[in-house]
C-alpha cells in the first residue's frame, strides 16, 4: 500500500500522523516556553508638567512704581471713564497736586469681549517733576465689576 492511500475521514494518513506529531512536540515543549499572562492595564495620569502655561503672570497694579496711592486712585479713576464703552471715547486727563504727578488716559480702538469681561486698549502719559512717559496696555472689566489691568508696556518720552 503506499504512502497516503489510506484515507482517515477527509484527512490522509500522513496528514494526521504530521498533525498528531505536531500536537506531541507542542505538548511535550510548551512546558518549556515562558509563560505569557496578561495583567489588567491601571491607567495612571501622565506626569503633571512643571509649567503648564495656563497660569497667566500677575496682572499689572498700577501705571508704574512711582504713582502713590493717592496717584493711582486718581489715575484709574480716569482709566474707568475713558474705557468705559458708553462714554465718548475722549481722552480724560487726571492729576494730583500734591505729589505733582498728572496724565491722560486715551482710549485705543473699540470694545471688545474676551473671556466674558470687556475689554478696551488704552495710551496713557505718566508725567511727573522727575520723569515722563507713556503707557499702553489693556484693561478689562467683568459685567458690574471694576477695570482691572490686563497688560501695559512702558515707554519713556523722547527728549
Amino acid at each position: 500500500m503506499r504512502l497516503g492511500a489510506c484515507k482517515v475521514g477527509s484527512v490522509t494518513l500522513g496528514l494526521a500522523l504530521a498533525a498528531s506529531a505536531l500536537a506531541g512536540v507542542l505538548a511535550i515543549g510548551g512546558c518549556s516556553q515562558p509563560l505569557i499572562m496578561f495583567t489588567p492595564q491601571v491607567d495612571t495620569a501622565p506626569p503633571e508638567p512643571e509649567s503648564t502655561g495656563s497660569i497667566e503672570p500677575a496682572a499689572p497694579r498700577s501705571f508704574g512704581s512711582d504713582l502713590s496711592g493717592e496717584d493711582w486712585r486718581r489715575a484709574k479713576a480716569a482709566l474707568g471713564v475713558a474705557l468705559d464703552p458708553q462714554g465718548n471715547g475722549q481722552p480724560v486727563k487726571w492729576d494730583n497736586p500734591d505729589s505733582g504727578m498728572r496724565g491722560m488716559v486715551n482710549p485705543t480702538g473699540l470694545p471688545f469681549v474676551k473671556n466674558d469681561e470687556i475689554c478696551r486698549g488704552f495710551l496713557a502719559s505718566v508725567i511727573g517733576p522727575s520723569s515722563n512717559r507713556f503707557v499702553r496696555g489693556t484693561g478689562c472689566r467683568p459685567s458690574g465689576g471694576a477695570w482691572e489691568l490686563k497688560s501695559l508696556k512702558t515707554t519713556t518720552k523722547p527728549g
